[in-house]
């Protein structure tokens, strides 16, 4: 389904969980990987995936992320349109939109989605937990969230000029 875009997607990997089963031999491990998929251009998916090896999962979570992936709004193609709040479980992150040159100021998984994404500018705060799974869905609220001036304007049955924020 991706075969021409594969060049362009840049995949990070979040983490690598090691489980054990313990059997009557012994102990059984399998690994549980999570994957970001983007295209930097505004574009990111993520996905998780579980197997015996390491190789397997990871393969398996990027093929669940490229078939998972969202269109987020970006502004000038370096930063979100306004300040969002994210939740999930007991999750909870903030995402502030920054200056041109700022850069990309968080931690985590949630860094890596940013890298994925194409954002160049952009302060992210995390609390409640640093449960990766937990931070990336409550990201994505964040992103759900998030709107652009142009549907913003669409909504009210205005024009783009008559909603945009001036600058100072």
């Amino acid at each position: 389904m991706f075969e021409n875009d594969k060049n362009d997607l840049s995949e990070h990997l979040v983490t690598i969980n090691r489980v054990a089963k313990v059997v009557k031999g012994g102990r059984r491990f399998g690994f549980a990987a999570i994957m970001i998929v983007g295209d930097n251009k505004g574009r990111v998916g993520v996905g998780s995936g579980k197997a015996k090896e390491v190789p397997e999962a990871v393969r398996k979570a990027t093929e669940n992320a490229k078939n998972k992936m969202v269109r987020v709004h970006l502004k000038e193609n370096r930063t979100i349109h306004h300040d969002v709040v994210g939740r999930f479980g007991a999750g909870k992150v903030i995402l502030r939109a920054a200056a041109p040159g700022t850069g990309i100021i968080a931690g985590g998984p949630m860094r890596a989605l940013f890298e994925s994404l194409g954002i160049k500018d952009i302060v992210a705060k995390s609390t409640g937990t640093s449960n990766p799974h937990n931070m990336i869905k409550a990201t994505f609220n964040a992103f759900k969230m998030s709107e652009s001036p142009k549907s913003v304007a669409s909504k009210r049955s205005k024009k783009l000029s008559e909603i945009s924020i001036k600058n100072k």
